[in-house]
């Protein structure tokens, strides 16, 4: 598909990592409750991976904890969401120029995009023309390799990649200014209190 990197704004309320992948995965933002039981569920399903060492908390506490819609995700969520999917999940922190891809030890064919604040997530996708409906996104792709750069932003082939640099270099620095005006003034009754704490299952710096 030929077109345009955009962002997809997800609301903030405490549920943009869920709602951010529901519509990456498929094309619905109102997910956050269904994959919040996917997620309890493959928790619970694996206490002796999913223990207290690892989760930070007791396995029967944590599966409490994330069904609350007022818990914010991170690298753990994303990670069994992506199995889940059975898709790899980056996310490209803006603040860091760094991507975090969930899923890449598992060689899945596919791949989608988040964009990540250091609060907040939204989805990436590539659009057809600038202005077009969303539900014309594409935001499912062919993981080519496992490179990831500014330069290859979906991964798509060299061929195939429209959004020449200089039209990358403005969108990237338009979308550090979004975010910073966005949620300076959010409403998310978290802001300001704690992170997503996204570790990385893997990195790879932005070009």
């Amino acid at each position: 598909m030929e077109g345009i990197v955009v962002r997809r704004v997800i609301p903030s309320d405490n549920s943009c990592l869920f709602n951010a992948v529901g519509f990456v995965m498929d094309h619905d933002k109102h997910k956050a409750s269904e994959l919040r039981q996917v997620i309890a569920a493959t928790v619970a399903s694996d206490p002796t991976k999913y223990s207290e060492a690892f989760l930070g908390k007791s396995n029967e506490e944590y599966c409490t904890w994330i069904l609350d819609s007022e818990k914010w995700g991170g690298a753990i969520e994303l990670s069994i969401l992506a199995d889940y999917y059975g898709r790899e999940i980056a996310a490209y922190d803006i603040q860091t120029t760094r991507c975090d891809l969930y899923g890449q030890e598992k060689k899945y064919s596919e791949r989608v995009m988040l964009i990540y604040d250091g609060l907040h997530y939204d989805a990436l996708a590539m659009s057809p023309f600038e202005g077009a409906p969303e539900e014309f996104d594409q935001t499912i792709f062919a993981v080519q390799d496992g490179t990831i750069g500014r330069g290859d932003l979906l991964t798509l082939p060299t061929s195939l990649c429209v959004v020449e640099c200089a039209k990358l270099e403005r969108l990237w620095n338009m979308l550090k200014l979004q975010a910073m005006s966005t949620f300076k003034n959010t409403d998310d009754s978290n802001y300001g209190k704690q992170s997503h704490h996204v570790v990385p299952f893997y990195h790879s710096e932005l070009l």
